[in-house]
């Protein structure tokens, strides 16, 4: 322990490594290539949010709250036309290839 102790302490430090920058994944042609094609369909992502928003309307509509409930119904119509959009975007790019 002396020995790695008067190692550390007296011979100079390498100069320090520089640290590699992250960039986050992008989404490239090369990223959509049919190895990593979506594998949920149209239906099931639908489908999914329609019985995650009724089980929220259902508490609400239990609990009495009509304020919760135009919410959760208006918020259910906004995010079905954005996954929509989203799912013609994919199609089409798939569509491309």
């Amino acid at each position: 322990m002396l020995g790695a102790a008067k190692k550390l302490l007296l011979e100079p430090n390498p100069a320090p490594v520089a640290p590699v920058p992250f960039e986050p994944p992008r989404l490239t042609a090369a990223a959509i290539q049919e190895k990593n094609r979506m594998s949920r369909s149209r239906d099931r992502i639908l489908t999914n949010l329609e019985e995650m928003y009724t089980e929220a309307f259902q508490r609400a509509k239990a609990s009495g709250d009509e304020s919760q409930m135009t919410s959760l119904d208006f918020a259910y119509r906004r995010e079905q036309l954005y996954f929509e959009i989203l799912l013609d975007v994919r199609d089409a790019i798939e569509k491309g290839r």
